[in-house]
């Protein structure tokens, strides 16, 4: 039986039933400033730990334990469509939920991304693939699976060598192997691996909207230490760049980057590599990777409140079969971000914080747990760490200042609770 069923934004009916998969505590998205729940049946299948955050005109509700275990949001799925009747849209943000999205609706019949269109923008072999494809810049790589494919990488490409999953977020899995011996600690059993030569140059990330064929809103930013760092124990900052040469270099580049996906219209987070400027030159961008989607840590927040615009209601605008206008930035206030790391193995107990608002100038929100809360094991990597900080000023200096003074002058601590005591 054909269970299709007409897009909402597109629907003759009054009412059509959307399903949300969530997973946040943090408002990154207002759900209900976007879709109207009282002209649709809008349900949800969340967390725990995102619970909270379901608004309570929600048609119905389905928990489980983690939103990227497809088996049990299919379940979900099935309970809140005997209820509600069959999905018209199936909504997910977050970048870990997006090929369950993806899958679901081509389960049920809906309209939207689908599971081959969601691997180009998150299988990293699809990606790199798509763009040298395109004649663009982007470091050797290949498929590896086992510590053998790797040695002979290197060994026509050179040491180090980045490997990493096929497909994952947050830096879960990545490492660098700077000599043959390295390969052996690589587990290859659990997924599909890439290795890719090392470029030791800045990462940027690049957060906007592409529409007509063009990037119409942009921001680009300077990586303060990597993701990898943040994995390891050190924190992560980012600040945004406001040398004219190097923001033009980079959105140009951004622009042919992001063209090579023929999917317009999107929001993406893509992440690329700038070399210095040559005397005489322009500075160089390679690809590094890209994502259908808002990038994650407080870049929702400092677009819409440093920015005044909403990169979350975009996305899902696009998701709801919705046309988008394109984005008018208010200001050229330079923003950043910090994330401490988790003070403990989550879950975990705050003992003891000190707050920073006030003390550290350009300093503007910050996102902290109290004594005696529990940070706990959730799957939004960047969401529960030990401290989340937004920053605004007139320069990438003077905010990159404040990113490492308030690294500096954080105190957090923790003990350890449940099955990680």
């Amino acid at each position: 039986m054909d269970r299709r069923a007409e897009g909402c934004a597109t629907s003759a009916s009054h009412e059509c039933h959307v399903l949300v998969i969530h997973r946040w505590r943090a408002e990154y998205v207002d759900y209900a400033a976007v879709l109207d729940h009282t002209v649709h049946r809008v349900s949800y299948v969340t967390t725990e730990v995102g619970l909270a955050r379901v608004p309570e005109q929600a048609a119905g509700v389905e928990v489980v334990p983690r939103t990227d275990d497809l088996a049990a949001v299919r379940r979900a799925v099935s309970a809140l469509a005997e209820r509600h009747g069959p999905p018209r849209r199936i909504i997910a943000l977050k970048e870990d939920d997006l090929l369950t999205a993806a899958t679901l609706r081509a389960e049920w019949g809906c309209e939207g991304t689908q599971p081959d269109q969601a691997l180009r923008f998150l299988d990293k072999s699809v990606m790199a693939e798509t763009v040298a494809a395109r004649g663009l810049a982007v470091p050797p790589f290949a498929a590896v699976d086992s510590a053998d494919d790797v040695r002979a990488f290197a060994a026509e490409h050179g040491w180090p060598v980045i490997v990493k999953p096929r497909i994952g977020s947050s830096s879960d899995g990545v490492a660098r192997l700077d000599g043959p011996a390295d390969a052996e600690r690589i587990d290859f059993a659990g997924r599909p691996m890439l290795a890719q030569v090392y470029n030791p140059h800045p990462i940027y990330h690049v957060d906007g909207v592409y529409l007509d064929k063009r990037l119409v809103a942009f921001r680009a930013s300077r990586y303060v230490n990597t993701c990898l760092d943040f994995r390891t124990g050190d924190y992560l900052g980012s600040v945004e760049e406001d040398d004219p040469v190097t923001v033009s270099a980079i959105g140009a580049a951004a622009e042919r980057f992001v063209g090579a996906f023929d999917t317009d219209p999107l929001v993406f987070h893509l992440e690329l590599f700038v070399a210095p400027a040559a005397a005489t030159g322009e500075p160089e961008c390679t690809f590094l990777e890209v994502g259908a989607r808002v990038g994650g840590s407080e870049i929702p927040f400092l677009w819409r409140e440093v920015h005044g615009y909403d990169l979350m209601a975009a996305a899902l605008k696009l998701q709801l079969g919705e046309p988008l206008d394109p984005p008018v930035l208010k200001n050229d206030d330079i923003a950043g971000w910090l994330l401490v790391p988790s003070p403990a193995r989550r879950p975990c107990r705050i003992t003891e914080v000190t707050p920073l608002s006030g003390r550290v100038p350009g300093l503007y929100a910050e996102a902290l747990l109290g004594r005696g809360e529990v940070l706990p094991p959730a799957d939004a990597y960047y969401e529960h760490v030990g401290g989340r900080f937004r920053f605004r000023g007139a320069t990438s200096r003077t905010v990159e200042e404040a990113i490492q003074a308030a690294a500096a002058d954080f105190r957090i601590s923790a003990e350890p609770v449940g099955d990680s005591a």
